[in-house]
């Protein structure tokens, strides 16, 4: 069985128009996209190297990554957002990005180690078994390659500020973007990470400050935080 949950296809489809309006509802992924990008760019430099992003949806950080020289393979399973990536690409002239409807399992299946890096940002905290993407990320990087995680801590703090802060008072999120119950704590990643081979080299928090409606890198992973890991070679 493909390991998503077909609410989960259909609520990001039906939003899929808007996927590259920096004012509409993905909004925060535009802007906490150049963090990231930097993040994982620093840590493993992009140019030249051969990237697989694991639920890419409309594509904005699959494309960033293809414009600092990576050639990039960004995989979904929601249909409407994978066409607006592929017409956004091709809008933008961008050679070197490839998009597939295809689960990571089975691209672990088809191409193991095939990858310098592996990306997969705020979608564990949307499949049924996150472990599952979690060792297949594993199993697609290369001895010696990255891959980065981003997701959502459980915890009191994480449902107030993400789900009661974020989605019902402040408007950031469409309500009902985020279940709590599939929050994942960063041990529960770091024992899913161990056991598909990754060993975890370092952690990021994602910060909002509501009074100036911007976002910051910190060390406080209580709410949204990033993960790098490497593959035991």
């Amino acid at each position: 069985m493909i390991n998503a949950d077909p609410q989960e296809l259909a609520k990001f489809g039906e939003l899929a128009h808007r996927w590259w309006d920096p004012d509409g509802e993905f909004r925060p992924l535009h802007q906490i996209n150049p963090l990231r990008l930097d993040w994982i760019d620093a840590l493993s430099p992009l140019s030249g190297r051969e990237v697989v992003d694991v639920g890419c949806g409309g594509g904005i950080l699959a494309e960033s990554m293809a414009r600092r020289g990576a050639r990039v393979l960004g995989i979904d399973l929601s249909t409407k957002p994978l066409k607006v990536a592929q017409l956004h690409a091709l809008e933008s002239g961008l050679d070197d990005i490839d998009y597939r409807e295809c689960a990571a399992e089975a691209l672990a299946s088809e191409r193991p180690g095939a990858y310098d890096t592996v990306t997969c940002m705020e979608l564990l905290e949307h499949v049924p078994k996150p472990e599952s993407v979690v060792a297949a990320c594993g199993a697609l990087v290369r001895p010696g390659g990255w891959v980065f995680f981003s997701t959502l801590n459980r915890n009191l703090r994480a449902y107030l500020m993400a789900i009661i802060g974020a989605e019902q008072v402040l408007k950031l999120l469409p309500a009902g973007t985020h279940d709590y119950a599939r929050f994942i704590r960063p041990s529960e990643l770091a024992t899913w990470a161990r056991a598909g081979g990754l060993t975890v080299e370092t952690m990021a928090g994602l910060g909002y400050n509501p009074l100036t409606q911007s976002y910051h890198l910190n060390r406080d992973t209580g709410v949204n935080y990033l993960v790098a890991c490497r593959r035991v070679a």
